[in-house]
């Protein structure tokens, strides 16, 4: 196949000179290897062409551009915003425009069906203890359906076909021709959608999507933004192939072929939009992953990281003999739920940005583009990578093609490039000699721009690797496109790989694979049975019957099926969990055995006495139409190597400035070894071999690098503060609690902690000082440090002084008012980290646990007076001593609260005792994993140097807050010392009371809470620790640049809480509401004090069900509060929880609820100037008897609107019994239902920001009647649109500040 290859790179858009770029490549293909021309305006001869195959952007353009087909949804009645609200989590927790990508689809259609799945015949946690007399009492109307899972429903409801007719009429009448269907268990049973799909292709619409057909699996979200995009693309796509085809004479004879997301190919009658969106990274993928070999190489033995460096971002994946897939993913935030290769993308690239911002150095997200590019391509562009490597020598202008400047035929301006980069290093001199550093040259600044970029590629590559149990170490780095041969060699040391790879076609990677791939086709099939002797054989019948039908696909394209291979899957879970593993069947058939193997090296355990449940089944059958190429041995004694090109200077970080010969690649031969420094260049890439690298010529003239980690003298590390390592050691620190937070998810079996991500990770100082957070849930954020502190000075100066900490001891705790706790249910696992004996970091997760006992199930209970009724409430116990688990002790305080039956009516121990021990072990093992990453980097840096970078890290965080606080209090002509302040009320009326102290000398601030109201005779009484988590989110929230979140934002604060208030609770008071609804309402004090953006819906809307058996927990989004500049986001989560919510047919598959309706609250919003965001309307149907509770806040105070600005509706919540009458519940309060009864909840919207007519901000009146000068007004909305309204990118006020700075 070499021989044979002509490698060819052209602009992918030039309509000046052609029409469509791939086929312009053939026709100079063709002219090339026949001698002939082939004319531009001329049909090009497809005699001399057997097959085509085409990776194609143009499905991943449509979608990151939103250029793609009009198209409408239809959905189930209820559902029209769901995929509006998708999981309800924002996607940057300190973004105060919380921005997302709008839906796909123009309009929306309903469709009035239902299919209700019924009790069970035998008891079960669904079910309940009594199903059959349940089914008689409450029984469900409708016809009785089985699916091909065996799974039985009930048809309540078909569609309506002549309102459906009427209804897609409108939509063809808007010109909109293309049609998605997601209808709520179409995966079980597709019928409706059938009858819908008929209707639509009936009355004329071209492209009918229906989910059941894209991708039948449960999740009606993933699957409903699946067929959407199906929808939305692939009539786009099929344009563009009939555009493509058109310029040909006659492709009957000839195979046309497109690359999938997943790695084969398929014709292009089987090519849709939802499986093209990583048709050009996955042509790179399938062309590292075979031809990344070597003579002598061990295939089986062979682990490869992929590394794929473009322009604005860099992928990243790993193959070890087979394709590693993934089932859904996210790209533009859309989700596909489709096999998809598992690549990562991270935003650095060649075009990304440099900063120097408030003392540290960062790289991105901001990327340069093409246009204006990087300075260096005389477009007048921006500081980029590509400059660095410029200035470093390590690309030269004469090697490069000649295509910039306004005639497009100047070299790269060198010279810009270092003007540019010298006015980055005048600002980090200047800087630098306030704390007594020394100054830094150029190229000293260019190449810690460099190290920064190569530690945030690094970043998904751990996480890659580690996060499944692997060794990075061990694995290969295989290096392709443009940019990535001039980082390998740090990437690959780095991370202490040993070899990198890199492909004589590496520019041109995606286009190899891609004639590499196989011709593939799949099937795949719903299932709902316990994976074991008895429904094995049944399973294999199934598979059997896809496998025909995967292979007839490809015989119908030519193959013979004696040349087939097939992979057969059983997508498997534990009972109870809901993250399920794509087992390929093993030799000899064991799916349990594989399936059990690939969890304990993922997850670190297994299940013991859970079944395995089987939700799907998937063939995979693969055609091979191309062999593929053969390793050759390079010969012993190659000759002499060529002499360089060019003798140039070069910075290293080993060794600095020093001679460098560059080469030619076309000059060496086989066998040919260079030793580093050198800088090997071809016509598409440029490769640098670092000093202590070498590099290697294969037989094939492939290059491969030895690299060895330099003998470094930890004594020359130095502990004073240098931007470059600030910004190494805040990625370093993130990633260790990112990759904590990913153990724990991964290791635990709860839905809260699971699927609704309800926990947080971090790394704390041996003081307890936060030094990293994770992005998790910002409620947690400043509380944990005061979990550490106390755990600290309970066992060096409290009760447990004489027992004290040692090495193998795991510290539990959850106690509110004591301990640093948020409520009982948030559990809190503390790890010391030991280094010769003492401890010099702690690692700690907190993870909500779905129940943790007290008077309700969920303890959540609405109706809580005292602690007691809450649940097991621990201050400190050793979870594992010596390295031992301590299950019996743990057990006995989780069950302790039945003690207390004779005393408080109805209170129960844990009633989730299985699941609480697995979750713990998880956070065990979360730290774990926080622990190793922790001893590795002092390894790595010694102690006193990683030490010293905590504090610079929390130094650098604290300046930034010092500076918000001075500019502040300037803009809004304060005095040098004084004060502002702001008051909100909870819905009982107890005041918040914030004066906010400013003094401008030192950039501090006292916040003095004095005027809050008593503690109160309920459980809105919040624990000091929750206060500050409120504050120091705020704070974060307001700074104008990208800063790590750590205890440096609070070294600024002074805080005062009188004692005895609603913020700083006796021990005895409940607190469970203080977490998740008071939270919010000090966020809105904090925020409203500094006029920083309009109330969110300030509430979490917690609302649980269950009973003895079963227990559910969940979180409801509302409305965003808009800003200047912004309008709010409606159906999200705000400000102090960023928890998921369940997906409807999980929900109804694992609980005895029927989900009516779960959509926007259309004009709940506040109205202004900016609109605030509106609430959501989630309506619920029991099967059974449960008790229902519901915790809420903002159902008689309205979030506030700002400077004018209109306040929000606020919440209601609805009591719908099955005989008709309504009844309001209040905000807080448990009932008994019976089956068919429903609870509505109707959240509150977000607060205006500005007067909707037109007016000054002067004539806005707060809620609290107190007026607000018309000087003051205008001042504050000045300030703010200045620090907090990411107005031009919609996103943080750092990426704001990046804004203007584009500007």
């Amino acid at each position: 196949m070499h021989a044979c290859i002509r490698a060819l790179k052209l602009l992918s858009v030039d309509p000046d000179n052609y029409p469509d770029a791939p086929r312009e490549g053939i026709r100079r293909i063709l002219e090339q290897l026949t001698g002939k021309k082939h004319p531009r305006n001329e049909k090009l001869d497809t005699s001399r062409i057997s097959s085509i195959r085409m990776g194609t952007t143009v499905a991943t353009n449509a979608l990151l551009e939103r250029k793609g087909e009009r198209s409408a949804l239809v959905t189930t009645k209820g559902f029209k915003d769901l995929l509006y609200i998708g999981n309800q989590a924002r996607p940057r927790i300190f973004d105060l425009e919380i921005k997302l990508q709008d839906v796909l689809y123009e309009t929306v259609v309903e469709v009035d069906e239902q299919i209700v799945l019924p009790l069970g015949d035998e008891p079960s946690k669904r079910s309940g203890k009594n199903p059959k007399q349940d089914s008689q009492d409450y029984p469900i109307e409708g016809k009785r359906i089985t699916s091909q899972t065996g799974e039985v429903g009930i048809v309540r409801r078909s569609p309506d076909m002549d309102s459906l007719r009427k209804a897609l009429q409108g939509v063809l009448d808007k010109g909109i021709s293309s049609l998605a269907v997601c209808l709520k268990h179409s995966f079980l049973f597709p019928e409706h959608e059938q009858q819908v799909g008929q209707l639509a292709s009936a009355m004329g619409f071209t492209q009918v999507s229906l989910s059941s057909l894209v991708m039948p699996m449960v999740k009606m979200v993933p699957r409903g933004y699946t067929a959407a995009a199906d929808a939305y693309l692939t009539p786009h796509i099929m344009r563009y192939i009939e555009t493509f085809q058109s310029g040909f004479s006659d492709l009957k004879e000839v195979q046309l072929s497109f690359m999938q997301s997943d790695g084969g190919l398929a014709p292009t009658n089987r090519f849709s939009g939802h499986r093209a969106v990583l048709s050009g990274p996955a042509g790179g993928y399938v062309g590292y992953a075979l031809t990344t070999k070597w003579h002598g190489y061990n295939a089986d033995k062979l682990q490869l990281i992929g590394f794929d460096m473009g322009g604005t971002s860099t992928d990243v994946s790993r193959y070890a003999g087979n394709y590693e897939h993934v089932f859904e993913s996210s790209l533009a935030g859309v989700t596909i739920q489709a096999p998809q290769l598992d690549i990562n993308t991270v935003a650095a690239g060649g075009g990304s940005r440099l900063f120097f911002r408030a003392g540290i150095f960062q790289v991105g997200p901001e990327s340069a583009g093409a246009h204006p590019g990087p300075v260096c391509y005389r477009k007048k562009g921006y500081p980029a990578i590509t400059d660095a490597n410029l200035v470093l020598g390590r690309i030269l202008p004469e090697f490069f093609p000649s295509i910039f400047g306004e005639d497009e035929k100047q070299p790269l301006d060198a010279a810009a490039s270092k003007e540019a980069l010298k006015k980055i290093t005048d600002q980090v001199n200047e800087q630098g000699k306030a704390s007594g550093q020394p100054d830094k040259s150029v190229e000293e600044v260019a190449m810690g721009f460099i190290k920064v970029a190569n530690e945030t590629m690094c970043r998904p590559i751990r996480a890659l690797t580690q996060m499944k149990g692997y060794d990075v170490a061990a694995h290969t780095l295989a290096c392709f496109g443009g940019a990535g041969g001039q980082h390998a060699c740090a990437i690959a040391r780095a991370l202490g790989m040993r070899t990198i790879f890199i492909h004589r076609y590496s520019g041109i990677l995606s286009a190899v694979g891609i004639g590499l791939a196989d011709v593939v086709a799949e099937e795949q099939a719903p299932a709902a049975e316990a994976l074991d002797d008895a429904s094995l054989e049944g399973l294999n019948k199934r598979l059997n019957t896809l496998e025909s039908a995967a292979k007839e696909k490809l015989v119908e394209q030519g193959f013979n099926k004696d040349e087939l291979n097939t992979e057969r899957f059983l997508n498997l879970r534990y009972d109870g969990t809901d993250v399920p593993v794509m087992t390929l069947c093993p030799e000899g058939g064991d799916f349990a055995q594989a399936f059990e193997e690939t969890y304990k090296r993922e997850f670190g355990f297994v299940l013991e006495q859970r079944s395995i449940i089987v939700d799907d089944l998937r063939v995979r059958a693969t055609g091979k139409a191309v062999p593929l190429p053969e390793v050759g041995e390079a010969p012993v004694d190659p000759g002499q190597l060529p002499k360089p090109d060019k003798l140039t200077k070069a910075y290293f970080e080993i060794g600095g400035l020093q001679d460098t010969p560059a080469y030619l690649l076309k000059n060496f031969k086989p066998g040919h070894r260079i030793a580093g420094p050198a800088i090997l260049i071809d016509e598409i890439s440029t490769i640098v071999v670092e000093p202590q690298c070498t590099a290697e010529v294969t037989a094939n003239m492939d290059i491969k690098l030895d690299v060895q980690r330099p003998a470094t003298s930890k004594e020359d590390l130095l502990t004073e503060c240098d931007p470059v390592q600030l910004a190494i050691f805040s990625h370093r620190f993130m990633g260790i609690a990112e990759q904590m937070g990913r153990t724990l998810q991964r290791t635990s079996i709860s839905v809260n902690i699971k699927e609704r991500l309800d926990f947080s990770c971090a790394l704390f100082g041996p003081d307890g000082a936060l030094v990293a957070n994770a992005p998790h849930l910002p409620v947690h954020l400043g509380a944990m440090s005061e979990a550490n502190r106390f755990q600290l000075w309970y066992y060096t100066e409290g009760p447990g002084k004489k027992e004290g900490i040692q090495e193998g001891d795991v510290l539990v705790s959850n106690h509110p008012q004591q301990a640093g706790g948020s409520h009982l249910p948030d559990i809190t696992v503390i790890t010391p980290v030991f280094n010769q004996g003492k401890i010099v970091f702690f690692v700690a997760s907190r993870g909500h646990h779905q129940d943790v006992g007290g008077i309700t199930p969920g303890s959540m209970p609405p109706m809580s007076h005292t602690l007691a009724e809450e649940g097991a409430a621990i201050l400190s116990f050793k979870l594992v001593k010596g390295g031992k688990f301590q299950e019996e002790g743990i057990t006995q305080l989780l069950m302790a609260p039945a003690d207390l039956r004779d005393t408080i009516p109805g209170i129960s121990g844990t009633r989730a005792l299985n699941d609480n021990l697995s979750d713990m072990k998880a956070q065990v093992a979360s730290n774990f994993k926080g622990i190793g990453l922790v001893t590795a980097l002092i390894e790595e840096y010694t102690l006193e140097v990683v030490q010293a970078y905590m504090h610079h890290i929390q130094a650098n965080a604290e300046q930034a807050v010092r500076e918000l606080l001075r500019d502040f209090s300037k803009s809004q002509n304060l005095k040098e010392v004084d004060t502002v302040s702001a008051e909100e009320h909870m819905d009982d009326g107890t005041p918040i009371h914030l004066a906010v102290t400013i003094d401008r000398r030192d950039g501090s601030a006292l916040l003095d809470f004095e005027g809050t109201g008593p503690e109160v005779f309920g459980n809105t009484n919040a624990p000091p620790a929750v206060t500050y988590s409120a504050i120091i989110y705020s704070l974060r929230c307001m700074v104008p640049q990208e800063i790590p979140l750590n205890q440096g934002c609070l070294a600024p604060i002074t805080v005062r809480i009188p004692p005895q208030c609603l913020l700083s609770p006796s021990t005895e008071a409940a607190v469970v509401g203080g977490n998740v609804l008071t939270s919010q309402r000090v966020t809105d004090v904090v925020l409203k004090c500094f006029k920083a953006a309009a109330a969110s819906q300030g509430c979490m809307n917690n609302f649980t069900f269950g009973d003895d058996n079963i227990t559910y927990y969940e979180t409801i989004a509302g409305g965003a509060g808009a800003g200047p500049g912004w309008q709010g986001r409606s159906g999200v989560h705000t400000h102090m929880t960023n928890t998921r919510i369940t997906d409807p047919e999980i929900l109804e598959r694992r609980y005895p609820v029927v989900l009516h309706d779960f959509s926007l609250r259309q004009g709940s919003g506040g109205a202004g100037k900016f609109k605030g965001g509106d609430g959501v309307i989630r309506e619920m149907e029991y099967l059974r008897p449960l008790t229902c509770s519901i915790l809420s806040e903002r159902r008689t105070f309205r979030p506030y609107g700002l400077l004018g600005g209109h306040p929000a509706l606020p919440g209601l919540n609805l009591l719908l019994h099955s005989d008709g009458r309504r009844v309001n519940m209040g905000g807080k309060t448990t009932v008994q239902v019976k089956g068919g009864d429903r609870i509505q909840i109707c959240t509150p919207g977000g607060g205006g920001f500005g007067a909707p007519e037109e007016g000054e901000a002067a004539d806005y009146i707060e809620g609290d009647k107190k007026g607000l000068d018309r000087a003051v007004a205008d001042r504050a909305g000045r300030w703010v649109k200045e620090h907090s309204a990411p107005v031009a990118t919609g996103g943080s006020v750092a990426r704001y500040t990046s804004a203007a700075e584009q500007a």
